[in-house]
């Protein structure tokens, strides 16, 4: 079967997927078989209790797994298409939920067409999730995409939903229960998918520069375009820690002289990549390859010396858009002009390249060997591209969205930054039913809040208005600033320009009607019609007329309305009143400025005139009680 063989093919070191030929496979073999590492999460049956338990699931390497949250689910086995070669609605067959109904989770046995093509006509058919049923029993593998072409690449890009393969005896459980007529309730769950120890990220992205390999490389150039933001967020805070690696292989010594050795190796035989269009005579050879991934490297080595690892996003994205194969400008030229504008030191990274015609290691790209090596949980890496989180290898879409999730879900829990709150990573339940949390549709507030792990009930923080409570029956405004949400519930209005608020935060934002109205504050709150009352303008010259929320009251003739006497005067006599008024205080003015200068008169130039007038009388006849007087002529004269 194909489905057979492309799924074993996944336990060999050389993945066909890499675009080697057949005898490129045989060149480039290693003598020690891979160490491929079946990346797993957990399923729970909840009903029914006959098979209560934990069961092991193969994440499957397409789709959009949930990464730090979990899904619950119904099963359900179709009667028809139970392999789901074809599409369901030839069968008139739909999975999808009724409103209040849990997701489907639909049971596919395995055979007859690839993984990939199964989820996707169940994700056609409304499915929620996709379960694979193994057709032998064997430790369970990984489902991966098959080779591309037009007709399977069309398909594997728009897979949204998760999958994952199950055992054969696990699966012959679930399709007993269900034709019994049991009700299978399972939860998927992806929280200890990815280790999630401390508030740092470690994660690597193992990637190619080559740009013409088809449906793979123009994925990974989109996606590397895409998270470049997020991923420097991210490293700039010192959320994470980031790594990229690159695939090599050597050449056999027994073929290092062969033509295709030669264009493909560097460091004679030592570093390889297999030709860009697979065809050794015409464009790109796989050595040119080589070199631009050991560029690349370097850059980044550069780049952190210079406490700035985030440049390696930007080199690679202006790189893949200025310096393409298809135009003939995947050069040395156009990668030291990026290097340049990027403000990088080109000699550094030359010389972190070394010589790629010596005959000895390069230790860049020898490290990277050694890297691809498994250690520890992680195994070995054979696929390009692939993403490594905390030492646990990525399955699923390599899309922004997807990949932030599972990064997220590698925070301890509480220490995520922002960024991982934010849209890219929400699970949408909030739109269902608001979650079950509270709102207030009148104000369009809610405490439902979508995050990578599930939505949360919490009291929100409305402009700077802290709400609490318990999140899901009520939340209540807590200290002042109750008024500028809904007016705190309390009776508003607007006319004429004027609005009117029953709400007070002087009152602790009891409800209670202002000045001029009557009401109960929270429903209603009537005009005072304060002429009608006669609480106004009470004066037998006054004239008064109501108007909403206050009255306005005038005088006959040429009075004027004094409002806090309720009384009208004449205009002349208060004109009267002011023109005496100003007149005193000019009168009071001149006084206080006449008394000013007296006083300075008085203790200032008299007590100096008088000093200068014993003193010239000092000069004539001595004076009792002063022994010398200071003579201010004689200084003068001197």
């Amino acid at each position: 079967m194909v489905e057979m063989e492309l799924s074993r093919r996944k336990s060999s070191v050389l993945d066909v997927k890499l675009g080697f030929s057949l005898m490129c496979l045989m060149m480039f073999s290693t003598s020690v078989m891979g160490r491929f590492v079946v990346e797993k999460n957990s399923l729970r049956v909840t009903s029914p209790d006959k098979i209560k338990g934990t069961y092991d699931t193969a994440i499957g390497n397409f789709g959009i797994p949930q990464y730090g949250g979990s899904m619950a689910g119904a099963v359900t086995y179709p009667k028809d298409n139970k392999k789901g070669c074809k599409e369901f609605d030839e069968f008139g067959i739909s999975f999808k939920s009724s409103p209040g109904a849990l997701p489907t989770f639909v049971l596919l046995d395995r055979g007859d067409c690839f993984f990939a093509l199964k989820v996707w006509n169940a994700q056609k058919g409304g499915a929620s999730a996709v379960l694979v049923s193994d057709d032998i029993e064997e430790p369970l593998i990984t489902m991966d995409t098959p080779e591309e072409d037009g007709s399977s690449a069309k398909y594997i890009e728009n897979i949204t939903i998760p999958s994952a393969l199950i055992e054969k005896s696990f699966s012959e459980m679930l399709k007993k229960s269900i034709s019994n007529g049991d009700m299978v309730n399972v939860n998927l769950d992806w929280r200890e998918a990815v280790p999630h120890p401390d508030d740092r990220v470690e994660y690597e992205l193992w990637t190619n520069s080559n740009d013409e390999c088809g449906v793979k490389c123009d994925m990974l150039m989109e996606f590397v375009k895409d998270f470049r933001g997020p991923a420097q967020i991210l490293e700039k805070g010192g959320y994470t820690q980031f790594t990229p690696h690159y695939i090599t292989w050597y050449c056999p010594q027994a073929f290092t002289l062969s033509r295709q050795c030669k264009s493909q190796c560097i460091n004679h035989g030592r570093y390889c990549a297999p030709d860009p269009e697979q065809d050794f005579s015409t464009g790109y050879e796989g050595k040119d390859v080589v070199l631009e991934n050991l560029r690349q490297l370097c850059v980044f080595k550069v780049a952190n010396e210079s406490k700035k690892t985030w440049a390696w996003w930007d080199y690679v994205t202006d790189f893949q858009i200025r310096c393409p194969m298809k135009e003939k400008k995947y050069n040395k030229e156009c990668a030291d002009n990026v290097i340049k504008t990027l403000g990088l030191d080109i000699k550094k990274v030359e010389k972190c390249m070394g010589d790629p015609n010596a005959d000895s290691e390069n230790a860049v790209l020898k490290e990277e060997q050694d890297a691809q090596v498994g250690k520890g949980s992680r195994g070995d890496v054979t696929i390009l591209p692939t993403l490594v989180v905390n030492s646990r290898q990525y399955r699923g879409k390599l899309e922004k969205g997807a990949v932030l999730k599972a990064i997220c879900a590698g925070f301890e829990e509480t220490t995520e930054p922002a960024v991982c709150l934010s849209g890219d990573v929400e699970t949408n339940e909030c739109l269902d039913n608001n979650g079950g949390c509270w709102q207030d549709k009148a104000a369009n507030i809610t405490a439902c809040k979508d995050t990578f792990r599930g939505r949360v009930c919490e009291c929100p923080l409305v402009d700077g208005v802290q709400f609490k409570g318990d999140g899901y029956s009520h939340c209540e405004v807590s200290g002042p600033g109750k008024c500028k949400i809904n007016n705190g519930g309390c009776w508003h209005e607007s006319r004429n320009g004027h609005a009117f608020s029953a709400c007070s935060d002087a009152n602790n934002g009891k409800c209670q009607c202002p000045q001029g109205f009557k009401g109960d504050g929270v429903n209603t709150c009537e005009d005072i019609d304060e002429c009608k009352d006669k609480k106004a303008c009470q004066c037998p010259e006054c004239s008064c007329k109501n108007t909403w929320g206050s009255y306005d009251c005038s005088c006959s003739g040429d009075l004027l309305y004094i409002r806090d006497h309720d009384t009208c005067i004449s205009k002349r006599s208060t004109e009267v009143r002011s023109a005496w008024a100003a007149f005193w205080v000019i009168l009071i003015g001149l006084g206080m400025a006449s008394g000013g200068g007296y006083l300075i008169y008085k203790y200032r130039l008299r007590s100096y005139m008088d000093s200068e007038i014993r003193a010239i009388m000092a000069q004539y006849m001595p004076l009792d009680s002063q022994s010398e007087i200071p003579n201010h002529v004689n200084d003068e004269r001197a």
